[in-house]
């Protein structure tokens, strides 16, 4: 035989979409789970021609499931950031979109117990990349998860049932502190200084003010990508944040872990177009931003970040925090954060004290989209 097949199930997940499996599908040797991560997605091609992924950052994913080591979960996930025409698979980070999709996945498969007739069923799913416990929301009919519903969110064009999904004490994840740096940190790098907050919730996060970077910040994405002199700063800018916040040992440690920290452009509620021609006034949003993933601009904005900006808004003193048109911090808030394709509304809670996030939580929408054989060429 010149292929082999592996079960997959194909998913998307709020604004992404991923190949998923389950552990007892997949060979125990690691280096053999790549390859089938690589060819699945086809990490080896810029486009991703010869694979199930479409040349962006949102569709080059992997989730793989196993069952549950942690006391109150119902599955254990882990997620991999596939490379775009380089053989990546970096599990430092997670996916916040793909989490519904985690509970679409764990209900379809039949992993949690549902009750037939029930209209939801909380399905509580620990993450492996960043060790937290996520709670999902799950609607269901006929005991499936549900996809059909009336609930648009921005980046899709069609309407879903709602899936409710909570990260609970999200801070910490991969430093050991939500602001590693303090709340805001000035870099000096390459002769410039730049203000920033490096901001460790779900994703670590780099916010930089656009003013500084000589930006409105509600720049068309096509005219930012088209700028390889920002995107190298930028990169830059991320590289030296992760070694200064103890993420990374050194520069090139940096530089071959795209996947995370990720950078974010910040400003000011303003006016601004999307990019399918929508006005979005000022007063409709507290903060605007821009997002890259694996180096490219992102076509909305990553729900990782979504998660990570509306906490650091509320975060006093952050970058975020002073550009934002939002001060009030006690009880649960709803941040709107104006990116690229519409506004996204997400609800923040702080700790008592103020000073750290007891959970930050979305509503996406999911999808299975295919199951079957996922067939991958032999060694050479």
């Amino acid at each position: 035989m010149s292929q082999y097949s592996v079960p997959c199930v194909v998913y998307r997940g709020g604004t992404s979409r991923g190949l998923f499996f389950h552990k007892k599908d997949l060979p125990e040797d690691f280096h053999e789970q790549k390859r089938i991560f690589f060819a699945g997605i086809d990490a080896y091609n810029p486009s991703q021609v010869n694979g199930l992924g479409s040349g962006t950052s949102h569709t080059s994913k992997v989730v793989v499931i196993s069952p549950p080591t942690v006391e109150g979960a119902d599955v254990d996930y882990t997620f991999y950031q596939i490379g775009i025409g380089e053989e990546v698979a970096d599990d430092k980070g997670t996916c916040g979109n793909l989490m519904a999709a985690v509970g679409a996945f764990a209900v379809d498969e039949g992993l949690v117990r549902v009750d037939p007739v029930a209209d939801y069923v909380i399905v509580s799913a620990y993450n492996t990349n960043i060790g937290k416990m996520i709670r999902l929301r799950v609607p269901i009919i006929n005991g499936k998860a549900r996809v059909k519903g009336d609930y648009l969110m921005p980046g899709l064009v069609t309407t879903g049932a709602k899936y409710t999904v909570d990260i609970l004490n999200p801070g910490g994840g991969k430093t050991g502190a939500t602001l590693p740096l303090g709340d805001s940190y000035t870099l000096n790098t390459n002769g410039k200084q730049y203000p920033l907050s490096f901001v460790d919730v779900v994703n670590p996060f780099v916010y930089v003010p656009s003013e500084v970077l000589g930006l409105k910040g509600t720049e068309p994405n096509n005219e930012l990508a088209g700028n390889g002199e920002l995107l190298e700063e930028l990169d830059v800018i991320r590289c030296d944040a992760a070694v200064r916040s103890g993420m990374e040992k050194s520069l090139q440690d940096a530089e071959q872990a795209p996947a995370i920290p990720k950078v974010a452009i910040v400003s000011k509620p303003q006016d601004y177009v999307t990019s399918t021609g929508k006005l979005i006034r000022a007063n409709e949003v507290d903060i605007v931003a821009k997002m890259l993933s694996m180096g490219r601009v992102h076509r909305t904005f990553a729900g990782s970040g979504l998660y990570n900006l509306a906490a650091a808004v509320l975060l006093p003193g952050t970058i975020p925090n002073q550009l934002a048109a939002i001060r009030k911090t006690n009880g649960t808030q709803i941040v709107r954060i104006g990116h690229p394709e519409g506004v996204a509304e997400v609800r923040v809670a702080l700790t008592e004290d103020g000073q750290d996030v007891a959970f930050v939580g979305l509503e996406r929408t999911a999808r299975r989209i295919i199951k079957g054989d996922l067939y991958i060429p032999e060694k050479n």
